[in-house]
């Protein structure tokens, strides 16, 4: 029986964030370091923005939800794997990181940093957590680093898709995210006393806020004593205000997050794409029902009326019927709908993919060890 190598491994991230991306790497980093890899985690220090990048950003109507640190909770606090913290901002060049057998990029401006660090550093890996094709990003630049002939690890068969037809890559592994069920649970409940619907609050336009914040609206005029919650890592802004009343948490405690998804009835995503959608699935592994647009996971493992509701992005009207279709169940028909989420979300696991996102390592290293082209794009 061959015996399973075991890797030097450098992740290299853009910055410190509470990003869901940044948490899955996290995971990975941990989980392979208990499989005996020896893991280097590199972020370069948080480059400070411009008055005129923060104007932009206020025109554009963005806020930065997951791009600064926080003072109170790191991913990467007391890790059990080697954490470099640089003392300057990217790009991560070559004296920065130790030699390695691979070097993965989570993020598209990392991967134009991968691209050009020396072979020692390790075979290079593509880690794509979403397509990054937004109009506040530089895209001709993004869409370059698609086609830098990496091997990638996608976490969902939408990534694939584009990856193969859009950038003419077919070599391509698909790692699913899961959900850690030891921070992530809930009993068997039934529905809550007040209707209760909850909901991730961040403003980055793709998140569709503005679409949850309009299905709120009419949900709340048929359902007057609608219960709102919801958390994020940014302050509530003018421009996206709250519902009055709506309970909201910020950046709260992680092992409390699975206390919120337990006291709603129906967790709302209107996103207008997402990579993955981890809030999404934490929600089903808490047993509450899902109600999303069709993107990211939830296009695939939701289905509507069985564990939850799937409806066509920007669809206000959808999400709202939605709502309260699920509102109006009987107890035993959400019990239903709670336990097909669960089940749903039970159907993986960190231990599975932690083993396919190794197994993709080896895949790609042994590749470039064979002298084999890493995909089959071309700069």
């Amino acid at each position: 029986m061959r015996q399973k190598k075991i890797f030097k491994i450098n992740f290299v991230c853009r910055s410190e964030n509470l990003s869901g991306g940044q948490r899955v790497i996290a995971i990975y980093a941990e989980q392979l370091t208990q499989r005996g890899h020896r893991v280097t985690v590199v972020i370069p220090k948080r480059r400070r923005q411009s008055l005129h990048d923060r104007a932009r950003a206020l025109l554009r109507q963005r806020v930065w939800a997951s791009g600064g640190s926080n003072n109170h909770f790191s991913f990467f606090r007391n890790a059990p794997f080697e954490v470099r913290r640089l003392a300057h901002p990217g790009p991560v060049t070559d004296r920065d990181l130790p030699d390695a057998d691979v070097v993965i990029a989570g993020w598209w401006e990392t991967a134009e940093w991968v691209a050009a660090l020396s072979p020692c550093k390790g075979t290079k890996i593509y880690f794509v957590q979403h397509h990054e094709i937004h109009d506040y990003l530089p895209m001709a630049r993004v869409q370059a680093t698609y086609r830098l002939p990496f091997h990638k690890i996608v976490v969902a068969p939408w990534l694939k898709r584009v990856m193969r037809e859009q950038y003419g890559d077919d070599t391509v592994d698909v790692v699913p995210n899961s959900v850690d069920r030891t921070q992530f649970f809930a009993p068997v409940r039934g529905k809550q006393l007040t209707p209760t619907v909850g909901f991730l609050y961040a403003s980055a336009s793709f998140k569709g806020l503005d679409m949850t914040l309009a299905t709120l609206q009419i949900v709340r005029r048929r359902i007057p004593n609608l219960r709102m919650i919801a958390f994020g890592s940014e302050r509530p802004n003018r421009r996206l205000p709250l519902p009055a009343g709506t309970e909201f948490y910020r950046s709260p405690p992680q092992d409390e997050i699975r206390n919120l998804y337990a006291r709603c009835d129906a967790w709302i995503t209107a996103s207008r794409s997402e990579g993955f959608n981890l809030p999404a699935l934490e929600a089903m592994a808490c047993r509450t029902p899902v109600i999303s647009t069709r993107t990211g996971w939830p296009e695939d493992a939701i289905v509507t009326d069985w564990n939850g509701v799937l409806v066509d992005i920007n669809d206000v009207a959808g999400l709202a019927q939605g709502i309260e279709w699920m509102l109006s169940r009987s107890d035993e028909e959400w019990k239903t709908l709670s336990a097909n989420a669960f089940a749903t979300a039970s159907a993986g696991s960190w231990e599975k993919s932690v083993k396919m996102f190794e197994q993709s390592l080896e895949h790609a290293w042994s590749k470039s060890v064979q002298g084999e082209p890493s995909s089959k794009t071309k700069l």
